[in-house]
């Protein structure tokens, strides 16, 4: 048995698809008894564009319910409905986490501008589809990053490969 150590095997990323994600009602419930702020922002609606899926978001089909942790961490738990170009729903479950420096956190919060490298936003969505055309999603993983903006947000979706 060799003792050189294995080289682990590269993974790639294949980019799939981006979604501008429109925001709606923002509210937040307080303090919750396991710790941080629970809060809640709608998926007003929304498009996605790219080379593996193109369509919209389902207006008020749902949104994120994140815990807003001591750390400045803001942890995602996103759920809403994909409508196709070619009229086929999927749903889509968003999870993930931002975190920045104190005073980029602040910023945020007040709904200011913020550079995409002064924080950090990665997503890990999963999805439920229809058996056919799109049900490779249910077979792949996929990893994605955010920008947030006042009133909007983008997230760019990749293929693990």
């Amino acid at each position: 048995m060799s003792s050189r150590p294995i080289d682990p095997p590269k993974l790639g990323l294949e980019f799939a698809f981006r979604i501008k994600m429109e925001l709606g009602i923002r509210q937040k419930i307080g303090r919750i008894p396991q710790g941080g702020i629970r809060g809640f922002v709608a998926a007003a609606g929304g498009e996605i564009e790219g080379p593996r899926l193109q369509g919209r978001v389902i207006p008020m089909s749902g949104g994120d319910w994140a815990l807003y942790r001591d750390d400045n961490t803001v942890q995602f738990g996103a759920h809403y409905m994909l409508e196709t170009h070619d009229g086929v729903q999927i749903y889509m479950q968003n999870r993930g986490y931002r975190h920045a420096p104190p005073e980029v956190a602040a910023r945020q919060e007040k709904l200011e501008e913020v550079r995409f490298d002064e924080y950090y936003m990665r997503v890990t969505p999963t999805f439920e589809t229809p058996v056919g055309k799109y049900d490779w999603m249910t077979r792949h993983l996929f990893v994605g990053c955010g920008e947030r903006h006042a009133d909007h947000s983008y997230f760019h979706y990749y293929i693990v490969t």
